[in-house]
């Protein structure tokens, strides 16, 4: 597994206030909590893994507040949503070029960065008229912990 360059959770957080600051969305001490939580970890959390790691920062925050920020975090690209096989939605801070793997039995997902499978093309049945705009892959079967 290869791992790409990828900026410092510093230039991730400008460019976050950016982004919002664009899309006139208000910076508030909630949403810069959760962005710096979702940020800091590879776990690719669910909105329940987050929401427990932001509660012991701001104990009165609502489990509705955090899901409705990360959906608002991937509509304004700032997160991506990952989901496998019949798992709640889990969330990605990186937004550099990268895969899945996750394990059907442990349920983790890792981050694969791997050229080979940035240049599987584009099936041909997809119609010419329709614009692609990104790829993602996502593999699935047992981590090494798991086998």
């Amino acid at each position: 597994m290869q791992h790409n360059e990828q900026p410092t959770n510093e230039q991730k957080l400008d460019r976050f206030k950016e982004i919002c600051k664009t899309n006139g969305i208000k910076l508030t001490p909630q949403r810069l909590i959760i962005y710096e939580q979702l940020i800091s970890t590879e776990n690719h959390p669910s909105t329940d893994m987050l929401y427990q790691e932001v509660k012991k920062t701001l104990p009165t925050i609502s489990f509705d507040t955090v899901h409705r920020t990360l959906l608002t975090f991937s509509e304004i690209g700032v997160a991506e949503i990952v989901e496998g096989t019949g798992n709640p939605k889990r969330f990605d801070g990186n937004l550099s070029k990268h895969h899945h793997f996750q394990c059907v039995r442990c349920k983790k997902i890792m981050d694969l960065y791997d050229t080979q499978l940035d240049r599987i093309p584009i099936p041909t049945a997809v119609p010419e008229d329709f614009q692609i705009f990104r790829a993602s892959i996502m593999l699935e079967g047992l981590c090494p912990d798991c086998q």
